[in-house]
């Protein structure tokens, strides 16, 4: 039998990558997962389910061949809001003049266009502002009808037929899942991804729909990218498994001096929580068409990793851009040469959110004072659900974390999670075989060297989810 190839990453911050044109081959997707991709995103606003079955088939033959847990995330598309068409496809709107949005569905001018959401007449008011085309033009609207609304342009340009509509002054009583979304969700669920990216959250209630509908097959990763979910956070994040900073839309409702302080309020949030928390869209954007990044870019990514995100994550940029292979190498570079610095470890330090009251929580900070305190070569959590080892990446140790699970569910949902590294191996019955498998899967995979020590974490009884309580340190002979 042929040897299989071990990957290693020489970081704790991971690596989300979007599939698409430029990256759905074998050939591709194994350079990508060589480069530094730990969790590949499929998009739903574009393909079919042919197509993501067949990326999905090409992910699962890669775990084998590298002998690694491969995360698959299913970013589904959500009420996307858009304008209808046009006569000529296409109009210019002048800054002050007076445009239309109604439910007739007659192709438009240059003084109205079919909008065929009634929920958003429905909800306008005087004043409301409504952004099309991804926030590059501004209405007002100045009169609401029963069938229409009345608007004056703010910002004018050329709009096109089908751009997006944003309302960020309002809640809209619409489900975040619609029709489309239930079938691909449904379609996600039953291929066995490990994530769901839940677009265009406004409430918990929505969070609370997708949660039932998964059931546990998956963790719901909620995207953050409407105010409206901002004034919600603390109910959503309770909700969910995992968060996304998602700057795209986000960046469109709100105004750009806005968008760090959401983006750091977000990450301080979920990492008090324990949920895993990735920030997105635009990280390396030039690179779409450009081999290397901007120093802007550069940056952008090195404050995400200062601020503890679990992960980053890359759109455009290896999905439909030129240099797929080159955004994924340079992002793991930028990632693991900010590690690599002190002024890293002691932000990551005073950012540390303190313990919650709970046995889980206290055995969780014990394991990585103790690590620190004996130079630990690496914390080792037994999980069956994950939370073990959520506990610990939550603390940000020095050591790196060994999950060890039997279950490849949970060892593949850990490749989103900061400094975690998953191997799948038998359940154990007792804390002695617990420490005899800790210390010679930590040393098999790399982590312990000859002479060194360890810290086990793990849960007595064992095979009972959510019940840490129990830390042993073990020499590795």
């Amino acid at each position: 039998m042929a040897q299989r190839e071990k990957i290693r990453r020489r970081r704790r911050t991971k690596i989300i990558a979007t599939i698409g044109p430029a990256s759905s081959t074998p050939e591709v997707l194994a350079l990508l997962f060589r480069a530094g991709a730990d969790v590949f995103r499929l998009n739903f606003s574009h393909g079919t389910h042919d197509d993501h079955a067949a990326r999905i088939a090409i992910i699962r033959d890669l775990e084998t061949r590298f002998d690694r847990p491969i995360g698959i995330l299913a970013d589904v598309q959500g009420p996307k809001l858009r304008v209808g068409r046009f006569g000529g496809g296409r109009v210019q709107l002048q800054t002050g003049s007076h445009f239309t949005l109604d439910l007739n569905p007659t192709p438009g001018d240059v003084t109205r266009v079919n909008l065929p959401h009634p929920e958003i007449i429905r909800a306008a008011s005087i004043g409301t502002s409504l952004l099309l085309d991804d926030g590059k033009l501004r209405l007002r609207v100045t009169r609401v009808r029963e069938d229409h609304l009345e608007t004056e342009v703010m910002v004018g340009g050329p709009l096109s037929d089908r751009k997006g509509v944003n309302v960020p002054d309002m809640v809209l009583p619409i489900p975040a899942l619609t029709v489309k979304d239930r079938e691909d969700l449904a379609f996600a669920l039953e291929h066995g991804v490990d994530y769901i990216g839940l677009s265009f959250v406004q409430r918990a209630e929505d969070v609370a729909e997708a949660r039932d509908i998964a059931a546990g097959r998956a963790w719901i990763m909620t995207k953050m990218e409407k105010p409206q979910a901002l004034e919600n956070l603390d109910a959503i994040l309770a909700l969910s498994d995992a968060v996304m900073v998602a700057r795209g839309d986000l960046g469109v409702e709100l105004p750009p001096e806005e968008v760090p302080l959401a983006q750091k309020r977000i990450v301080r949030a979920a990492r008090a929580l324990g949920r895993p928390v990735v920030v997105a869209t635009q990280m390396l954007e030039s690179m779409i068409s450009a081999p290397a990044p901007t120093r802007a870019e550069a940056s952008d990514v090195a404050t995400a990793v200062f601020d503890g995100a679990d992960a980053v994550m890359l759109s455009a940029e290896t999905a439909a851009g030129q240099y797929p292979y080159e955004s994924v190498n340079i992002m793991d570079r930028i990632i693991a040469r900010v590690e690599q610095d002190d002024g890293w470890r002691s932000i990551i330090e005073a950012s540390r959110p303190p313990p919650e009251h709970s046995a889980a929580d206290a055995i969780a900070a014990a394991a990585r004072q103790v690590a620190h305190t004996i130079g630990a070569s690496t914390i080792c959590a037994f999980t069956a659900s994950g939370s073990t080892a959520l506990r610990a990446a939550r603390e940000r140790p020095e050591a790196p974390i060994l999950s060890l699970t039997p279950f490849v569910q949970t060892a593949r949902r850990m490749a989103v999670v900061w400094g975690v590294h998953a191997v799948t191996t038998p359940d154990v019955h007792s804390m002695s075989e617990t420490v005899q498998r800790a210390t010679r899967t930590a040393q098999a995979e790399g982590l312990a060297p000859h002479g060194s020590e360890i810290v086990v974490i793990a849960g007595v009884p064992f095979g009972q989810a959510g019940t840490t309580n129990a830390l042993r340190v073990a020499h590795v002979k």
